[in-house]
């Protein structure tokens, strides 16, 4: 079975986006939801989540921690919270499984039910169609999209590491363009269709208003020949995790 038409690849390298309706079933999607559920109810509150604070250099651990937490999740599998979710003991104030923002950013490697997705004969057949000759993944993240919280996704800056020694372990460079939101398409889409979306497209999602969650499973894909990764970006590959390739 064809999941992809050449016409559709035609419209990708044009666009620099494509809708793929169903292209994962509803029993792919389920089984990612209900890995998610288990994956939650396992979950512990990192432990920068759970500092009660009084002094400014103990706020200023807690954004350090949290920076660390960050910057050192790509190769591991971490929970990014809502604002206002938990109080200063780590303790949720609403249930747990509505207080999360994202889960990233190896599930791509680490969980059997994302990995199998992410590396399954359609997505690789749809990389080889798009003429990708090594492609590597390099991150994948869940994201929730909670109802009446789901936050908004930034689109403009590059966050990048900072230099050895700065107070920050990350930094925004470029400006903020102001983007006319007449010039955005919308997209909407049902439960198992795919966004392909070329890595300089503008792109971004609204906060979620609606009383049901959105969840969504994204992965980014580079072609690894002939190119070499930034060592600004915030995200590196590790000796435990170098960038996999997509196909198996």
């Amino acid at each position: 079975m064809a999941f992809v038409s050449q016409p559709q690849i035609q419209k990708f390298h044009e666009d620099g986006f494509l809708v793929l309706e169903h292209f994962f079933t509803a029993e792919e999607c389920d089984s990612m939801r209900n890995q998610i559920q288990r994956i939650i109810a396992e979950m512990e509150v990192p432990p920068h989540c759970r500092t009660e604070f009084s002094t400014k250099e103990k706020e200023q651990l807690q954004a350090q921690g949290s920076s660390d937490y960050f910057l050192t999740s790509g190769d591991k599998i971490r929970f990014f919270f809502e604002k206002g979710v938990l109080d200063e003991r780590g303790n949720f104030l609403i249930p747990k499984e509505k207080s999360v923002s994202k889960i990233g950013h190896a599930l791509h490697a680490y969980d059997p039910v994302f990995k199998q997705v992410t590396h399954s004969s359609k997505v690789q057949e749809l990389g080889r169609k798009l003429g990708l000759e090594r492609p590597v993944v390099v991150q994948s993240m869940y994201i929730f999209k909670q109802p009446g919280i789901g936050g908004e996704g930034g689109i403009t800056r590059r966050m990048v590491r900072a230099a050895s020694g700065s107070s920050t372990c990350v930094e925004f460079v470029g400006s903020d363009p102001a983007y006319d939101d007449n010039q955005f398409i919308p997209l909407p889409i049902s439960k198992g269709g795919l966004i392909l979306i070329h890595g300089e497209v503008v792109h971004k999602s609204e906060l979620n208003s609606s009383e049901s969650s959105r969840h969504a499973f994204t992965f980014h894909v580079m072609e690894a020949k002939d190119t070499s990764w930034s060592k600004e970006n915030w995200l590196q590959p590790t000796p435990e995790l170098p960038f996999p390739l997509l196909y198996t």
